[in-house]
Parts: C-alpha cells; structure tokens; sequence
C-alpha cells in the first residue's frame, strides 16, 4: 500500500487551496520567505529590523554614524488544533482519493476556516495598544462616521494607507453601500481592500472547544461571554504577524487500521496570529457596546 500512501499525500496540497478560499484572513498571511522554522517545532523565527534616525550634520567632522540592528524573533505558535476521520475502505485510492478531499474541503470550509479566522480576529482584538472604538451603529451614516474615524486615527499613527484592509460585517458594508453618495464611496474606495465577515466570526473573544469535556466534544468555538461583536476591524498587513500551516500528520490504510476496515486520517492545523510590538497602531478596532 506504499503507492496508496504517496498518492494520498498528493490531496494534502488542496487544503491550502481551499483554506484560501475559505478563509476571510488569509489575506494576511505573511511573507513565508521571510520566515523560517525555530529549533522546535511550534516555534517560527520572524526577522525584527531597527535603526537610529537622524542626527545633526556636522561641517567639520561630517555625519554621526548609526546603527542598525537586525535581529531574529523566536515565536511560539499560539493555535494548534486537530482532528481524525474515518472513512469506509474504497475500492481504490482514486475514488478514496476523491472521498477524502470532499471530507477535508467540507470540514475546512465550515469549521476549520471559520474557527481561526475568529481566533486571529479575537487576538487581534485583544492587543493591547490598538486603536479602538466602540459603539453601536443604528444606520449607515453612524457607520461611514466610524470608518472617517478609524481613517483618522490611523493617518495621525503614519500608519501607511496603501496596505490598509477593511474587515466589516455584511450588514454594515451593504448599509454604506446603499447611501449612495460619493462621501461613502470616496470612503470606501481609500481601502487597499475590503472584506466582508459573516458575524458569527466576528468577536473580540471566543472560547475554543477541546473536543473531550463534557458540553465541548463537539469541538468549535463559541462566542465568549465578555466578548462583544466586532463592527469592522482595519489592519494595516504588515501589523499582523500572521503564519499558519495545515497537514495531514497520518495516514492509516485499511490493512493498518486495527479497528476498522476504513481509511483515517489525522487533520492537523497550528500557526500564530499576533501583532509586532511595534506596529500595533495599525490596527483598529470598532466593537459594539457591551
């Protein structure tokens, strides 16, 4: 079954496909060229730049040098989540082959993506020293007013307007979109982009289900109790730091299942979503009141 085995490997590469599509952060991903695995395995090392500004020219002694410092941040990955599959023996590894890349595309799809893009919004949220706001918007004037200004906040942080991407709930985006004036529009169309986020994964906090208490086996998520809806969040991307991967640890033939004449296979999904010290600016935040 060594061919089967190498043939299932080649469905892992369409988790990412369809992760993309599914999920509403990927955006955000960042550049993974710039970033490589720490000595273990839950740690990625981030490369943090820094330097002088400044100083005075002297016409005598000509410039004061400065420095510059580059250094290797070591972060641990703070979402690590699995689950295992069972699927009835096929006749062959084409039609198993195609079983489980329905399974694994469906399981992304609702509960995989959902689930971390409300974790990296929650985390984002509960960064300390982010522009925030909160209020609820009763129409789509108190709504353009809050976007105005999350725009100003972020132009007095220098916060670069070219990279700027605007998550709002649907209700709220279709609520300035019928104004209909060109206020709204020139407001809108300032955004790098702007995507839509269904609400029920949109909160500034969420607990995450362990698959095994009690009430949880379901696994998921759920929306904290001292978590309030998000309104829209804007992030400038380089804020985020923001890596994820998703494999497929295992795969057990029928033959090797001691259980049961059935496929399994093991879904594992672990990565980081937090915000570089430094840059926390470029994030702000509208939530609804409490």
């Amino acid at each position: 079954m060594a061919n089967g085995i190498e043939k299932f490997k080649q469905y892992i590469n369409v988790l990412d496909e369809v992760y993309k599509v599914a999920s509403v952060t990927s955006v955000l991903d960042g550049n993974n060229r710039l970033v490589r695995m720490g000595a273990n395995a839950n740690e990625i090392i981030i490369p943090k730049m820094s330097m002088d500004g400044l100083a005075d020219y002297s016409r005598e002694n000509g410039y004061v040098g400065g420095d510059v410092t580059l250094t290797n941040e070591t972060v641990t990955f703070n979402y690590e989540r699995g689950r295992s599959f069972t699927i009835d023996a096929m006749d062959n590894e084409e039609s198993a082959g195609v079983a489980f890349g329905q399974l694994s595309a469906e399981f992304i799809r609702t509960k995989a993506a959902p689930e971390i893009d409300a974790f990296r919004f929650a985390q984002y949220a509960q960064t300390e020293g982010i522009g925030c706001a909160s209020g609820n918007l009763a129409d789509a004037n108190d709504t353009l007013a809050a976007l105005i200004a999350a725009q100003n906040a972020m132009d007095e942080a220098e916060v670069p307007t070219e990279s700027r991407i605007l998550f709002i709930t649907p209700t709220l985006y279709n609520g300035v979109m019928n104004i209909d004036t060109t206020k709204s529009k020139a407001v809108l169309d300032s955004f790098a982009q702007i995507v839509k986020v269904p609400q029920s994964r949109f909160y500034t906090a969420i607990d995450l289900y362990d698959g095994a208490k009690e009430g949880e086996t379901a696994g998921h998520f759920v929306k904290n109790a001292n978590g309030r809806n998000i309104n829209f969040m804007v992030v400038e991307k380089s804020a985020a730091i923001q890596y994820q991967k998703h494999l497929v640890s295992k795969v057990v033939t029928p033959e090797e299942n001691q259980t049961s004449d059935a496929w399994k296979f093991f879904y594992r999904s672990y990565g980081i979503a937090d915000v570089y010290e430094n840059k926390v600016g470029g994030i702000y935040l509208h939530k609804a009141e409490a």
